[in-house]
């Protein structure tokens, strides 16, 4: 299971499943992590607001986050604007294990429409149980993708 730095944040489209993947990860998870908010209900809140702290916390601190938004695409290109960040959208638990085993994605992307709570549960436990594969192929393919950030 992942234990560096960890952090959380949503716009209001996910600020529900926020407050329940929060409570996941601290009571049953047991491990740490920063909410970087919101940290109330307002309907007017623009995800970037909220997902840019998130990508630059977690590229400063070699760390991971997750980001909510209604479709989990606002927060997940908005990410990706910041060096070191790979983002992807835990649409599936497939997605959410080979994102982190093939691609080293170190912020997941969930959309609070489209899942139940549970299924968004189950996806935050995998990917935060997955490790990056090592294999060469990936390491390559992962290394060709960081050139481009040079």
């Amino acid at each position: 299971m992942y234990s560096g730095p960890l952090y959380i944040a949503s716009d209001h489209g996910g600020y529900q499943l926020k407050k329940r993947i929060l409570r996941y990860i601290e009571n049953e998870l047991n491990l740490k992590i920063k909410d970087l908010g919101p940290h109330e209900y307002v309907e007017t809140d623009d995800y970037p607001d909220y997902a840019i702290p998130l990508a630059r916390a977690v590229a400063a601190e070699n760390g991971r986050g997750i980001l909510i938004c209604k479709n989990g695409v606002g927060v997940c290109i908005t990410a990706n604007k910041v060096k070191g960040v790979r983002a992807g959208i835990g649409y599936n638990l497939m997605a959410a294990e080979t994102m982190v085993a093939d691609d080293d994605a170190n912020v997941l992307c969930l959309a609070s429409k489209l899942s139940s709570d549970d299924h968004a549960l189950a996806i935050v436990k995998l990917w935060l149980a997955t490790e990056a594969d090592r294999h060469e192929r990936h390491v390559r393919r992962r290394a060709k993708v960081a050139a481009l950030e040079k």
